[in-house]
């Protein structure tokens, strides 16, 4: 079977080393985005230590999956920390903000499907 890559850029029914899809930079933060439609989308980040993203809000639901690192999240006021193989739910309309602790490697799904 020849392997042919979808329109996400990934090869369908291969598995995937997502932390692989980006490489850190020093002193930046990397994005590659791999699902792009109407519902949402799938974006995987490398954040090179210290970097951030200041707090704002989004009127739909995220996820974030931590691949590689340690974050440190701000929901609502309350400080969340997640490392490797942990999952966060940003929920919508709550201002949220995010610090790389150490060097970070998370794949973000935002939902804008309604219920």
């Amino acid at each position: 079977m020849e392997s042919k890559r979808s329109d996400t850029g990934l090869p369908p029914g291969e598995p995937v080393d997502l932390g692989a899809l980006v490489a850190y930079q020093d002193g930046s933060v990397v994005s590659r985005t791999l699902l792009k439609k109407r519902g949402g989308t799938v974006t995987v980040f490398a954040f090179d230590q210290g970097q951030a993203l200041s707090e704002h809000t989004a009127p739909f639901d995220a996820i974030v999956q931590v691949l590689e690192g340690t974050v440190e999240l701000t929901i609502g006021g309350k400080r969340v920390v997640a490392s490797q193989g942990q999952t966060v739910l940003l929920p919508a309309d709550v201002s949220h903000a995010l610090a790389a602790t150490a060097r970070l490697k998370m794949l973000l799904l935002m939902l804008r499907g309604s219920e």
